[in-house]
């Protein structure tokens, strides 16, 4: 694969990411009910498009021969990391939650630092502090104080920096066995171990059992969220964010596009939901991408 075509599906990943929100609130659903609703619909997605490919139908070879890695990768970085993401949401604000998620790329380059030898640098480390400043300027509108909270919320903020971690971590250390078996047949595995693993833990914590099938008897209002937030936010975003990252040759590099997040997001309120955006706001949006830019261009200086 080529570098534009990777570069191309990580962006398309981000911008299935910053339109989670969207259809997330729509489905009228939260809280870890949400992320089994989810990664449920999500796996389902997954599996049928490994079967409509020859070369992907094998998905039990995989499985048999790495088991030791995929199972704890699909429980620590997809079911524990996204409970904790969704569960968050419910002692801390969106901002608060939002803000910390976009530390992701960070935890993707300590990871590769420690996992494969690959220092952060100097230009690494100076972008990301800059990038993550602007995300929190672009979503409190330069009030900063709304990111601190109160006992509660301390709980949730350390739910989400878990969560941020795990992500962070998976992202790298899955990359071996997408080398391996391909990127389809392993995001497939881990998905679908991870959201098995999320339908316990909701089921026994909770009492919560959610049943997938029943998504066909919901109106067309209520169904049609959850099948977007499934597919479009699940399906087809970590695959494309996951194959993406695997065949970039900085994967640390590759994952700083999702500081562009909540850019996306705040144009999409401006063009879709006619949210004006402040100038305060537009200072954070040009902080965010000229950090992203600069990381680039260093890199390409390098080379």
């Amino acid at each position: 694969m080529n570098i534009s075509l990777a570069y191309t599906l990580v962006m398309i990943g981000v911008l299935g990411h910053a339109t989670s929100e969207f259809f997330a609130v729509l489905t009228g659903v939260s809280g870890p009910e949400a992320s089994v609703w989810r990664f449920v619909l999500g796996a389902v997605g997954l599996l049928a498009i490994t079967q409509i490919m020859p070369a992907t139908r094998d998905i039990w070879t995989p499985l048999r021969q790495d088991w030791k890695l995929i199972l704890p990768l699909s429980i620590g970085g997809i079911s524990l990391p996204y409970l904790a993401f969704h569960w968050s949401l419910d002692f801390a604000s969106i901002v608060q939650i939002g803000t910390l998620m976009t530390t992701i790329p960070i935890f993707v380059g300590i990871t590769n630092m420690f996992a494969n030898r690959e220092p952060l640098g100097a230009v690494k480390i100076v972008s990301g502090v800059c990038a993550i400043t602007g995300v929190a300027l672009l979503v409190t509108d330069g009030y900063l104080l709304q990111l601190a909270g109160d006992d509660r919320s301390l709980f949730g903020i350390g739910l989400a920096f878990l969560s941020a971690f795990g992500v962070g971590a998976y992202t790298v250390l899955v990359r071996p066995l997408i080398y391996r078996h391909g990127a389809v047949r392993i995001t497939t595995l881990t998905m679908s171990i991870g959201a098995a693993g999320l339908w316990i833990l909701v089921g026994s914590l909770w009492d919560i059992w959610v049943n997938p099938v029943t998504v066909l008897d919901k109106p067309l209002a209520a169904a049609l969220p959850l099948l977007i937030v499934g597919f479009w936010n699940t399906t087809i975003t970590q695959l494309c964010w996951l194959t993406g990252l695997a065949a970039l040759p900085d994967i640390t590099r590759g994952a700083y596009l999702f500081f562009l997040k909540p850019v996306i997001t705040a144009l999409l309120a401006w063009l879709v939901l006619t949210q004006p955006i402040t100038g305060f706001q537009l200072m954070a949006i040009a902080v965010i991408c000229s950090s992203v830019l600069f990381e680039f261009l260093s890199g390409n200086v390098k080379r």
